[in-house]
Order: C-alpha cells, then structure tokens, then sequence
C-alpha cells in the first residue's frame, strides 16, 4: 500500500468500517504519520466525501453525514453478502420501489472483481428458495421510511390510500408500527377517519404526508400479532367454523394465526373461525391438518369435503 491513492482510499474504508479511530490509530494502520492522515481526510473532502474530526483527548475520525452516499469499500465477504441479501430481498418482497433491487444489483455487480462477479452469479444462477416469490408490487421507499419514522418519533401522518377496490381515501393515521408478513409490508394504527384500529398496506399507499400531532399507543400493543389478527378476519365471501379434534396447543402448532382464531371448547376440542372465499382450498387444509373435524358451518364447506373425499377414494384406486 505505498501509493497515496491506495491509502486515501484505505483511510475511507477504515472510516467506514471503524468510524471514530483517532488520528493515531489511523496513522498506524496506514503506516504514515498524523499529519499524513489530515492531508489524506483533505483530499477526500475534496471528492465531496466530508471527514469530520472530533475534538478532544478521545476525539476521532468518522464520515460526516452528507446528501450522498459515499464510494463503498466492501470486502469480499460483505459484497457477496449485499448481492445475495438484494436476491433473498427481490424475491420475498422485502425490497422496496419496483426495479430498486434489480438496479443496485446491476450497480454492484458491475464493480466486482471478475472472480468475486463470476462466484456470486455461479450462487445466483444455482440458488433454489424453498419459499414462493412474492405476488403484487412493492412498496414506495418514501412512503415506508415516513411511516418508520412517524411511528419512531409517534407522530401522526396523512395518508393517500386506495383500497383493494381501488377507492381512493385521505385519512389522519398514528402508525403503531410496520410489519412485514407473507411477502407483503402492513402498518397498523389508529386510524381518524374511522376511528379504529386499522392495518394498510403499504403498497397502496401514495403518500404519506407526516405531522406535528403526537400520539401514545396503547400499552403492550403489538403491531405483528394486530396485523396478523386483521389479516384472519378480512372479510371473504363465506364464515367458517370447524370444531377440531385436537388439543389447543397442537392446533396452534399447525394453524398459522392468520388463518383464523382457535378457542377451547368445553368439551376440550379446539372450535377454528375463520373466512374463506374459496370452500374447496379450506376443505384441503382442513383434510391435510390430520385432525378429526366437524363442520358447524356453512353447509356447503360439508359438500366440498365429502366430494374432496370422493376425489381422494377415486385416486387410490387403481388405475
């Protein structure tokens, strides 16, 4: 590393990995002296990348916060982990905007070293994810960061929203929090208009316009278990009940929450409400749980499970 370019850019990447190495701890890292190290915090200054130099007995060095994000030093390691963070994040629906992961992808693959590039495509190009890849489109990056930081700093905010109608709707919200669930980004809170508790989906939001009027959330509230209450009860076509033949435990172990609610009955069963809009898929999940079951309602769910019954007696004859 006896090029001054090569320390220059050996000091940034030492700020951005250690931020707050003194002056000399710098120095004997990139073997020069201290006054070396002001000349080398100079010169990124005027790359438009800030340095900024506490003062004090324990003061340090550490890039100050600017309107662009600096050059990234990665190691090898931590670009192979940023690459394939950016696939899992394309694929589950964390990401955000609808071509941001595929674009900074493109950006960092193209910096790579050309081993490093042919190794992370060799991953890409062979990985199999166990999970289905996420349906709908994301969320915009500015409507999710103002609610992370309204719901942070518990302020209230106005929301642009369409419903899954597509009826558009202004209303005041205190995000309690955000939730990421089943590829898809929710926030849920008190929403003004109605009054209630609400849970939105990001991804039909326009805009989110944050204000000055604070709020408290209740006490203890949880924003993952509300959102996942709220997705069980959407209101499908039909209303199921099913009393199962199961401990409560065990139906829990194999009945996600947003399928519905499970309650003890007093005979010791587990009565499963829950909404459907296709009859024929619940008597499927019902068949594959295992358990004995007895469908209190509706009639028709009694129908689609005696024909799935036929279906099944009619395979495993033989052909």
């Amino acid at each position: 590393m006896n090029h001054p370019v090569s320390r220059v850019l050996a000091l940034l990447e030492l700020l951005q990995a250690r931020p707050g190495l003194t002056g000399a701890e710098l120095a004997a890292r990139l073997e020069v002296d201290e006054r070396t190290v002001r000349r080398y915090a100079a010169r990124l200054a005027d790359l438009g990348i800030p340095v900024q130099a506490d003062r004090g007995r324990y003061g340090g060095y550490r890039l100050r916060p600017g309107f662009r994000l600096p050059p990234l030093m990665l190691t090898a390691d931590e670009a192979a982990s940023v690459v394939l963070g950016l696939l899992a994040g394309r694929r589950s629906g964390l990401s955000v905007g609808e071509q941001a992961a595929e674009s900074a992808l493109a950006k960092i693959q193209r910096v790579l070293p050309a081993e490093l590039r042919e190794r992370v495509a060799a991953v890409e190009q062979t990985l199999g994810l166990t999970s289905a890849p996420a349906a709908g489109p994301s969320p915009a990056a500015t409507a999710l960061f103002a609610l992370a930081e309204a719901a942070r700093r518990r302020r209230r905010v106005r929301l642009a929203y369409r419903d899954r109608l597509g009826e558009p709707s202004e209303r005041d919200f205190d995000p309690y929090g955000l939730v990421f669930h089943s590829g898809r980004w929710y926030t849920t809170g008190l929403d003004h208009r109605s009054g209630e508790l609400r849970t939105f989906r990001l991804d039909r939001i326009a805009t989110a316009e944050p204000g000055e009027t604070g709020f408290e959330p209740p006490e203890g509230f949880d924003p993952v278990q509300r959102v996942v209450e709220s997705l069980a009860s959407v209101p499908w076509t039909h209303e199921v009940e099913v009393v199962l033949t199961t401990t409560l435990a065990e139906a829990r172990q194999r009945i996600p929450p947003v399928l519905g609610t499970l309650t003890g009955t007093d005979d010791g069963r587990v009565l499963l409400r829950a909404r459907a809009q296709h009859l024929d898929g619940f008597a499927v999940m019902l068949a594959g749980l295992g358990f004995p079951f007895t469908v209190r309602r509706p009639d028709a769910l009694r129908g689609e499970v005696r024909a799935l019954a036929a279906r099944l007696a009619g395979w495993a004859e033989p052909g």
